[in-house]
């Protein structure tokens, strides 16, 4: 009787210890595990991370300029063994499966990100901040690192050429990604990207595979309880053979910046040559939040124990902390008394867009995230524009958005509602436009309709009418600085609204703008922008002359070429080119599919190759190309060098040959733009 009861106790006590196991990771052989919670996990951790009480792994734990790591302790053999000629086998095939959460201290400001690593040791070197904790200013780069991750990056950090602020990306021995996308997943019902807000403090699955016969590693995501999408949201072509170790392991790192984040990791699984093992999602502890329903709980249930001198000096403070609040809000700077009629409540626009809720999302960049509202007053639809906060031209993009759009007033330009500022809560609100942007409707892969010809030509009038107001008939010249297809807008009558002031200028007339950073897209700026930062009216002529041309083309102003060489086109020099061959027919955009006006087609390829001369003198100014497009003035003849593109007459501007190209312009032999129309006349 004894010994079976001691039997059953040992049985018992098994019973527990693999229960354990199965919770907290170690199931499996050596090439995969299982973490469905980390409580009693066998990690190995340095820097700020931590497991909770409740089986978090906390990685960083709000402090500013902190990093932490966390690794599975057990290494992983990830190559298939040795070569019969003695060559080192090739990585074999993994997948893993994570669960995350980045929970920042304030709500929407956060940074900078964490990432899933497979490196050659536990030891990390990383530095804080953009650097994510596992790479740093000497490493970043360097093939020697030996290390592959995926980050999940909430800062947007030119240096390392991020796509935003809200971003995923594939990283090979370098914070350059080979790979990246803003953070989302794809619907499997519609194909329709669905933005997702990494600092959200929402919890989110990774699925991250690498595929060792096809050289191919895929990222998927999606928020947890939402199936994973057949469509990966990042995927390169990868030779891991190249970079990982025989024996690797694998890992979180993160860091935070200025400013406090917490960043979290619920669970984590990962097998070789298979699936990776089903993390229990029903086992997973819960993040961590800081809500104002809770706060009142807490005060709900403290107020009765506290005395009444405690409770009096409680009431005190409250009300000199709303006070000071109070004062904060209504303070007004210079720049902001000439415009406080168009101040809005930041509560108002917090309730208008139901607190900044993903569902709401617009569409996000490097100067913000973008969200449709309600102003629950009036019922206007409004679209609510969050400034980065940790962007470095936040402010001052703010106050040339305010201090621009908020005076203007054109049919044709996005219109500026309000404006709020708390803090550093920096929010602007416009007129909401349905049918999104130009660059959507031309790039959109089926979720805008293409346009029409009689649109496009009616949209080119419309950004050309606006542009003419900034520069010619408002009280000061007004130069945009950023005309590009996705910043053009389309209301519900499909009328062009240019928007998008961050980058603007203002200068006196008569007076003319001080050198300054070049700003702008590539393929829009001038050379003469790129030469001396000097911007001017004829700079944003330049930008809607390779805005004409990509419209009437459906291609963007510079692409990769086709043909592997990793050479890019020049939209200009290709237009240009056919020009003088005579089959201009085959630069039209074949959604256009033969419905178009063959004059004004032929005019406006005709005067988007004049605004995009590279010679500033050539280009006409925006009143000028309104006369023409409204077929009230003869346009000019086009000659540049008849054996030289549009970019290399540019090169020789850029090098000083100014004299050398208008000379050589005049006296060489020239086609005439007039062979436009018999080129799109015989092509139709």
């Amino acid at each position: 009787m004894l010994e079976a009861k001691c039997v059953l106790r040992l049985l018992f006590f098994y019973g527990l210890h693999l229960a354990a196991v199965a919770v907290s990771g170690g199931s499996g052989g050596d090439d995969e595990f299982v973490y469905s919670g980390f409580a009693g996990a066998n990690l190995t951790l340095d820097g700020a991370a931590m497991v909770t009480p409740s089986g978090l792994l906390q990685l960083t734990d709000g402090a500013a300029v902190s990093k932490g790591h966390a690794f599975h302790p057990t290494p992983l053999h990830l190559r298939g063994g040795e070569k019969e000629d003695g060559a080192a086998a090739a990585v074999r095939s993994f997948s893993v499966s994570f669960v995350f959460g980045i929970v920042p201290v304030t709500p929407g400001m956060g940074g900078h990100g964490l990432a899933l690593v497979v490196a050659p040791s536990r030891d990390l070197t990383g530095m804080a901040s953009s650097y994510l904790g596992f790479l740093n200013s000497t490493s970043n780069g360097s093939a020697r690192n030996r290390i592959v991750a995926v980050e999940l990056d909430t800062i947007q950090s030119p240096e390392f050429q991020d796509v935003d602020d809200n971003h995923v990306g594939l990283d090979v021995n370098s914070l350059v990604s080979v790979n990246s996308a803003s953070a989302g997943y794809y619907d499997d019902r519609t194909g329709e990207l669905r933005n997702l807000i990494l600092v959200s403090g929402e919890a989110m699955q990774a699925w991250v595979d690498y595929d060792g016969n096809a050289t191919r590693i895929d990222v998927t995501m999606a928020p947890v309880g939402t199936e994973r999408p057949r469509k990966p949201l990042v995927s390169a072509s990868v030779d891991l053979s190249t970079v990982i170790t025989d024996v690797a392991y694998v890992g979180f790192s993160a860091s935070t910046g200025r400013l406090s984040t917490r960043h979290y990791v619920l669970g984590c699984s990962f097998a070789v040559d298979e699936p990776y093992p089903a993390i229990d999602m029903a086992r997973l502890p819960k993040l961590p939040h800081t809500s104002p329903k809770s706060k009142f709980k807490v005060l709900v249930i403290a107020l009765p124990v506290v005395t009444g001198v405690v409770a009096l000096a409680m009431v005190a403070c409250v009300l000199l902390l709303v006070r000071l609040r109070h004062r904060y809000v209504e303070l007004r700077e210079d720049w902001e008394i000439e415009f406080g009629a168009h101040r809005l409540s930041c509560k108002e626009l917090f309730h208008a867009t139901d607190g900044f809720k993903n569902k709401n999302l617009l569409g996000t960049g490097g100067f913000g995230t973008v969200y449709k509202g309600v102003l629950p007053t009036s019922g206007t639809e409004v679209a609510v524009k969050r400034v980065t906060h940790g962007s470095r031209q936040g402010m001052k993009e703010f106050i040339a958005e305010v201090a621009t759009v908020g005076r203007l007033r054109h049919r044709n330009l996005v219109q500026l509602l309000g404006y709020c500022r708390l803090k550093d809560e920096l929010l602007l609100a416009y007129d909401y436009m349905p049918n999104g942007s130009v660059e959507q409707h031309l790039y959109g892969g089926g979720s805008k309709p293409a346009l029409n010809w009689a649109q496009r030509f009616q949209i080119i009038k419309g950004v050309a009418s606006g542009l003419l107001y900034l520069h010619e008939e408002w009280e000061q010249v007004v130069v945009h600085r950023d005309v590009k297809a996705s910043n053009i807008l389309l209301d519900g009558e499909m009328n062009a609204r240019l928007g998008d002031f961050g980058l603007a200028r203002l200068h006196d007339r008569d007076a003319e703008l001080h050198t300054t950073v070049v700003a702008g897209t590539f393929g829009y700026i001038a050379p003469e922008l790129a030469l001396t930062g000097r911007a001017s009216p004829l700079t944003d002529v330049f930008a809607f002359g390779a805005f004409l041309l990509e419209v009437t083309t459906g291609r963007r102003p510079v692409e990769e070429a086709m043909d592997g060489s990793n050479s890019r086109l020049m939209l200009v020099d290709w237009v240009f080119e056919h020009w003088r061959n005579e089959s201009l027919v085959e630069v039209v955009d074949p959604r256009i599919q033969g419905d178009y006006d063959v004059g004004e087609l032929s005019l406006a390829l005709r005067v988007g190759l004049l605004c995009s001369h590279p010679l500033a003198s050539v280009r006409p100014g925006m009143r000028q190309v309104m006369q023409y497009l409204a077929g009230d003035a003869p346009l000019p003849d086009l000659a540049p060098t008849h054996q030289m593109g549009m970019s290399m007459l540019a090169l020789l501007q850029n090098q000083g040959f100014d004299s050398f190209v208008m000379a050589n312009s005049s006296s060489s032999s020239s086609v005439s733009v007039r062979s436009f129309d018999t080129s799109l006349s015989r092509g139709r």
